[in-house]
C-alpha cells in the first residue's frame, strides 16, 4: 500500500511541473519578441542594404578603371553576380526553413557579408591584389587577383541572400505571441520606409564618398557599416522569438513530383480516397494537371509518405503561374543594365559650379519616382478608380503588369533616342556638352514601370497562390529576378560576339563614343515589344485556366451533392 503511494505522487508532481513548464514558456515567449526587438532587426536589415548596396553601385566603375575590364566583362560579372544572389535568395530560405532556423540564417549571413566587404576594401588597399595602380599603365588581373575578388562578391552575395529572404519573417515572428494586428502593421510599414531610407542612402551618400574620397574609403564604408549590422543583430539575441523549424513547402513539392512519378502507371478512379491534411482547411482537388493527383491518392489502410491534397494544389497553383512569371524576365534586363552609368560619366553632371553628380546616383530618380507615385496612387487614385473597376485595388494586378510593360518599351524608346543625341554631339566638333539631367526621363519611365509590373507581380503571385504560401511569392519573384540576370548576361555577350566578329567595333565598346549603345537600346525595346504580346497570350492562357478550374470545382460539388443525395 505504501509502495502504491509512493509511485502515485511522483506521477502527480511529473504533471503538475510539465504543466508550469508550459505555462513559464507560454510566458516567456509573450515576454520576448514585440516592439522592443524591432530596432535591432529593421537596424541589421537597413545597414546590409546600405553595405551591399554601396558595395554594388559603383561596382562597373571600378573594375573597369582598377581591373581593366572592358564594358562587356565588367557587365557580365554584375550580372551574375545579381543572378547568383537572387538564385541563392531562395536556397537561404529553403535552408532557413528546413535545416537552420531564420536566426542562425540571419547571423550566419551577416558574418558572410561582412567577410566578404572586408576582403573587397582589402582589393583596394592591398596592390598586390590589383593588377596595377590606377593610371600607372594597363594590364589584365592574374588568375589569384581575380579569384580573390570573386571570392568577395561571392561571399556579399551569400551573405545576402542569407538575410533577404528571412529578416522580413523574422520580424514577423517577434509578434507572433502578440495577438495585435496593429503591431504587425506597423512594423511591415517601417520596414518598407526604411528600405527605401537605405536605398537613398546607397545612391547618394556612399556613391558620393567612394567617387570623391577614392576606393579605399568608399570600401571602408561598407565595411563599418555592415559590422554596426551584424553587431546590431546579435546585442538582440536574447530578446527574439526564435520559432522551431517545419517541413519546408520546398520539400513537399518535391515529393510531390517524386510520388507522382513513382505512381505514374496507376489509373485514377472515381471512388478513390486522397490524403487531406488535418491541420488546414480542406481543399477540394481539381482536374487541372491531373497526372499530379496521382501523388495524393490514398490505396493502402494506413498512408505513408503520401503528400496532401493541399501540397499538391498548391504546386499547381506554383505551376499555373509559370507563364505570366515568365514574362517578367526581359523587363528586368532593363533595370540591371550599367551603360547607363557608363553614359552619365561621359555627360556634364553639374548642377552648380560647386556640385557634381555621380554617375551612379542617377538611379535615385527611379526610386523617387517609385516613391511618389505609390503614395499618389494608393490615397488618391485607387478611391477613384474603385469607383468604376470595382477592383477594391484599383487596377487588376494582371492591367497593372500591362500598363508596366508599355511603360518598359517607351523607356528604351527615350534612353535610344537621348544616347543617339548624345553620341552624335560627342563626336562632332561641338564643345557643348550633354547634360546627364537628359538621362532622369528613362530614369523616371524605369521607376513607373516598377511601380506598376514589380510591385503589379507581387499582388498578382500573392492573391494567385494559397494563403499558406505567402513567403513563396517573394521566392518566386527573386526566381524570375535571377534569370533576368542571367538572360541580360547571354544578351550582352552575344551582342558584343556579333557585333565585333570580323574586327568591328562592338556596339558595347568600353568607349560609348565609338560603339553604339543606342542600339543595343533599340534591341531590349523590340524584345520587350515580343514580350508584351505573349504576356497577352499568357493572360489568355490564365484565363482560360481559371474558367476550367472553377468548372471542375462546380462539377465535383454537384457530383457530391448528387452521390449525398
Amino acid at each position: 500500500m505504501e509502495q502504491d503511494m509512493n509511485h502515485e505522487k511522483p506521477n502527480i508532481n511529473e504533471e503538475d511541473l510539465q504543466t508550469k513548464l508550459l505555462t513559464n514558456n507560454n510566458n516567456n515567449n509573450v515576454q520576448k519578441g514585440g516592439l522592443k526587438t524591432m530596432p535591432f532587426i529593421i537596424a541589421n536589415e537597413a545597414f546590409e542594404r546600405v553595405a551591399s548596396g554601396g558595395s554594388m553601385a559603383n561596382m562597373i566603375l571600378y573594375l573597369m578603371e582598377v581591373y581593366n575590364m572592358e564594358a562587356v566583362a565588367g557587365t557580365s560579372v554584375i550580372y551574375m553576380i545579381s543572378a547568383l544572389s537572387c538564385s541563392l535568395s531562395i536556397v537561404g530560405a529553403f535552408v532557413s526553413d528546413s535545416c537552420l532556423g531564420r536566426f542562425r540564417a540571419i547571423a550566419i549571413g551577416s558574418f558572410s557579408s561582412l567577410l566578404g566587404m572586408t576582403f573587397l576594401w582589402l582589393t583596394a588597399m592591398v596592390p598586390q591584389l590589383t593588377p596595377s595602380e590606377p593610371g600607372t599603365g594597363f594590364c589584365l588581373p592574374t588568375p589569384a587577383q581575380l579569384g580573390f575578388l570573386l571570392v568577395s562578391l561571392g561571399l556579399i552575395t551569400t551573405g545576402s541572400a542569407c538575410i533577404k529572404p528571412c529578416s522580413m519573417a523574422f520580424g514577423a515572428d517577434q509578434f507572433k505571441h502578440h495577438n495585435n494586428p496593429r503591431l504587425t502593421d506597423s512594423y511591415f510599414n517601417w520596414y518598407y520606409a526604411t528600405l527605401a531610407i537605405s536605398a537613398l542612402v546607397t545612391s547618394t551618400v556612399v556613391v558620393y564618398i567612394q567617387e570623391q574620397f577614392g576606393w579605399r574609403i568608399g570600401f571602408a564604408v561598407p565595411v563599418l557599416v555592415m559590422l554596426c549590422s551584424t553587431l546590431a543583430f546579435l546585442l538582440g539575441s536574447s530578446l527574439y522569438v526564435k520559432v522551431k523549424v517545419n517541413k519546408s513547402l520546398f520539400s513537399g513539392f518535391i515529393q510531390v513530383l517524386i510520388v507522382a512519378y513513382r505512381n505514374r502507371n496507376i489509373h485514377l478512379l472515381p471512388g478513390d480516397n486522397y490524403n487531406h491534411s488535418d491541420g488546414m482547411d480542406p481543399v477540394e482537388l481539381t482536374d487541372n494537371l491531373r497526372c499530379l493527383n496521382k501523388a495524393c491518392v490514398v490505396r493502402d489502410a494506413i498512408p505513408r509518405n503520401v503528400p496532401t491534397v493541399e501540397t499538391v494544389e498548391s504546386l499547381k497553383s506554383v505551376i499555373g503561374i509559370i507563364p505570366i512569371w515568365s514574362s517578367g524576365i526581359l523587363p528586368h534586363t532593363c533595370f540591371v543594365s550599367t551603360f547607363p552609368i557608363l553614359q552619365a560619366k561621359k555627360m556634364n553632371r553639374n548642377i552648380a559650379p560647386w556640385l557634381e553628380i555621380p554617375a551612379a546616383s542617377y538611379g535615385v530618380f527611379s526610386l523617387l519616382t517609385v516613391l511618389i507615385w505609390v503614395t499618389f496612387y494608393d490615397r488618391v487614385l485607387v478611391p477613384l478608380l474603385a469607383k468604376f473597376t470595382n477592383e477594391p485595388c484599383g487596377l487588376h494586378p494582371k492591367t497593372r503588369i500591362g500598363i508596366g510593360l508599355i511603360l518598359s518599351i517607351i523607356a528604351m524608346v527615350v534612353a535610344a533616342i537621348m544616347e543617339t543625341i548624345r553620341r552624335d554631339l560627342a563626336n562632332t566638333n561641338s564643345s557643348a556638352d550633354m547634360s546627364a539631367m537628359w538621362l532622369v526621363p528613362q530614369y523616371i519611365l524605369l521607376g513607373l514601370n516598377d511601380a506598376f509590373n514589380t510591385i503589379g507581380r507581387m499582388e498578382l503571385y500573392y492573391s494567385e497562390l494559397p494563403k499558406s504560401m505567402g513567403s513563396l511569392a517573394m521566392a518566386v519573384f527573386l526566381l524570375s529576378a535571377a534569370v533576368a540576370d542571367f538572360v541580360g548576361y547571354l544578351l550582352t555577350n552575344t551582342v558584343d560576339f556579333v557585333t565585333s566578329h570580323k574586327g568591328g567595333v562592338s556596339w558595347l565598346s568600353s568607349d560609348i563614343d565609338a560603339g553604339h549603345v543606342n542600339y543595343y537600346y533599340w534591341l531590349l525595346c523590340f524584345v520587350n515589344l515580343l514580350n508584351f504580346f505573349y504576356y497577352l497570350y499568357c493572360c489568355r492562357i490564365h484565363r482560360s485556366s481559371e474558367s476550367r478550374l472553377l468548372h471542375d470545382v462546380s462539377e465535383e460539388r454537384r457530383d457530391r451533392v448528387e452521390h449525398n443525395i
